[in-house]
C-alpha cells in the first residue's frame, strides 16, 4: 500500500471517528433535551391540575356555604313555628308544673 493510500485511510477512519463523536453528541443533546421537555410537560401538567383541583374546591366550598346558609334558614324557620306552635301552651305546661310540685 503507498503513503498516500494509508494517509486517505488514516483521514478517513478519523474522518468516521470524529462524526461517530458528532452523532453521539447530537444523540445525547436530542435525549437531553426530550428529557427536559418531558419534564416540563408533567410539570406544567401537574400545575395545571393543581389549578383545577383548587378551582373545584372553591366551587365545593362555596356551594356548601349555600347549602349551610339555606339549611340554617329552614332550620330557624322550623324553629320559629315550634315556638309559635308551643307558646301558646305554655300556660297549660305551667299550671301542670304548679300542680305537681304543690301536691
Amino acid at each position: 500500500m503507498s503513503l498516500e493510500a494509508i494517509q486517505k485511510v488514516t483521514e478517513t477512519e478519523q474522518t468516521n471517528r470524529t462524526r461517530k463523536a458528532e452523532a453521539a453528541a447530537e444523540a445525547k443533546r436530542i435525549v437531553a433535551e426530550a428529557d427536559r421537555m418531558g419534564r416540563q410537560t408533567v410539570a406544567d401538567a401537574r400545575a395545571a391540575a393543581e389549578e383545577k383541583v383548587k378551582a373545584m374546591m372553591a366551587e365545593a366550598e362555596a356551594r356548601a356555604g349555600e347549602r349551610t346558609k339555606a339549611t340554617q334558614a329552614e332550620n330557624a324557620q322550623a324553629c320559629a313555628a315550634l315556638k309559635e306552635r308551643a307558646r301558646p301552651q305554655l300556660d297549660r305546661a305551667a299550671d301542670l308544673i304548679v300542680e305537681k310540685v304543690g301536691k
